[in-house]
């Protein structure tokens, strides 16, 4: 598996000099995706296209083919065969890369190229929506910018070396436009990828931005070297019984707490059928109040373990034996604790069922979060089936206020690819997990 670096920033962070150095540090390929975009718009200029008509743009792209040439470890860029790298580097030419980069023909058209590259090559990859659209499963992603008055006396620095007449007020215009084009553009805009690394080079030399970033990427991967080889599936065994007093137990509670819910709560159970009658199975739901895992747990005939933060059995007694004897069990929030998953699956094993809140922290809008990836993993370790659920009710929990639960059909892991823990893997899942809960309260919120 090859490994990807993603660099991203404002223009004239200096990414492309910081890429090439880190690129010949660790011997792998540097892919410049800005000197991408700057040929396409140096083509358009000389074909008298104007860079800002996205329909002009995108009917000329088909008399266009731009590629990466790579000589002596030097990266060369080839516009219908003539090496143009040293043509694309003036203002004007950065300023068409930032239009003709906002189309979405242009974006496509040098999208598989730049992914081509990726898969075949270790490689260090730099742009402005690099760790968010071309490569997000990129194993480091680095944020690198600096303020915009910097940047200009380096662009201007360069300039002027090159003999470009620009002054640095017009270079620092040109900085602030583009800033402003990059990260307000409808088509992938610039922004700083949620688990990037943000590095400020304003006040740091080229040889510490170099060691700082080496550092991370450094660390970066040897984490991902170490957990190269998957996790083992482990399928659940489907059907095995609860004990009798368990059993009993939660029926009654069960009873109980299902003509309470209805009565105070007014609560609406919506898709009941799609609860399968066994247990092994995984339910998964956006997280809304504490009585949350009663609610989801009221139909499924099977008793649910679900996982709660492992501050909650650091107190009473008398609680920690309730929760523990209702299913709960400890986990350590927001440290990957890998033991988790090997619970679950013993759980699982017993014949239970498994709760699980993906989005980690409640939502006090009603607003699914972003679904974090354990659940998906663990469904995948189970291949076992995971039942999507959704929580709906308007502001706060109080007397007679209506709530719908909602259960969607069973996701099968295999069934669509999530065959191994591969990164891949688990994207497809959660992804898929994510679409089913965002559908299952956007269905029920309006008939509250």
């Amino acid at each position: 598996m090859s490994i990807n670096i993603a660099l991203d920033g404002p223009s004239g962070a200096g990414k492309s000099t910081i890429a090439k150095a880190i690129a010949a540090k660790f011997g792998y390929i540097y892919v410049d995706t800005g000197a991408l975009y700057r040929t396409v718009a140096l083509y358009m200029l000389r074909n008298g296209v104007d860079v800002s008509d996205a329909e002009q743009v995108s009917a000329k792209l088909d008399g266009l083919s731009v590629k990466l040439a790579y000589s002596d470890g030097t990266q060369r860029v080839l516009l219908n065969g003539e090496d143009v790298s040293d043509l694309i580097r003036t203002p004007e030419i950065s300023m068409g890369a930032s239009a003709v980069s906002a189309v979405p023909e242009v974006r496509k058209f040098l999208f598989d190229t730049q992914k081509t590259i990726a898969a075949e090559n270790n490689i260090i990859m730099d742009g402005r929506d690099i760790g968010t659209v071309v490569l997000p499963d990129a194993q480091v992603k680095i944020f690198l910018t600096a303020s915009a008055e910097e940047r200009a006396r380096r662009r201007f620095a360069e300039l002027s070396e090159k003999g470009d007449p620009s002054t640095y007020e017009e270079v620092l215009a040109d900085i602030i436009q583009r800033d402003h084009n990059d990260s307000h553009r409808e088509t992938a805009p610039l922004k700083k990828a949620d688990d990037a690394v943000e590095v400020d080079s304003t006040e740091l030399s080229l040889e510490q931005v170099v060691e700082k970033i080496s550092d991370i990427i450094t660390e970066k991967t040897a984490v991902k070297k170490s957990q190269r080889e998957l996790i083992p599936l482990r399928p659940v065994e489907k059907g095995k019984p609860i004990k009798f007093k368990v059993k009993v137990f939660y029926r009654l509670v069960r009873w109980f707490l299902t003509g309470v819910y209805k009565v105070w709560y007014n609560t609406k159970f919506v898709g009941k059928e799609n609860c399968p009658k066994d247990g092994g199975n995984i339910f998964v739901s956006n997280h809304r109040s504490y009585a949350d895992p009663v609610l989801v747990s009221l139909p499924v005939v099977v008793p649910c373990s679900f996982m709660a933060k492992e501050e909650l059995f650091q107190g009473n007694v008398l609680f920690k034996w309730l929760i523990s004897y209702l299913g709960a069990f400890p986990v350590q929030r927001g440290k990957g604790d890998s033991s988790a998953i090997d619970r679950s699956i013993e759980e699982l094993n017993k014949g239970r069922n498994l709760l699980i809140f993906p989005e980690g922290t409640r939502s006090k809008d009603g607003t699914v979060g972003k679904i974090r990836s354990g659940a998906a993993l663990i469904g995948i370790v189970a291949q076992t089936p995971v039942i999507p659920c959704a929580i709906c009710f308007k502001n706060k929990l109080r007397f007679r206020r209506k709530i719908i639960v909602a259960y969607g059909k069973p996701i099968i892991p295999a069934d669509i690819g999530a065959i191994d823990t591969s990164p891949k893997s688990i994207k497809i899942l959660r992804t898929k997990i994510s679409e089913e809960i965002n559908r299952l309260v956007d269905e029920n919120v309006n008939k509250l």
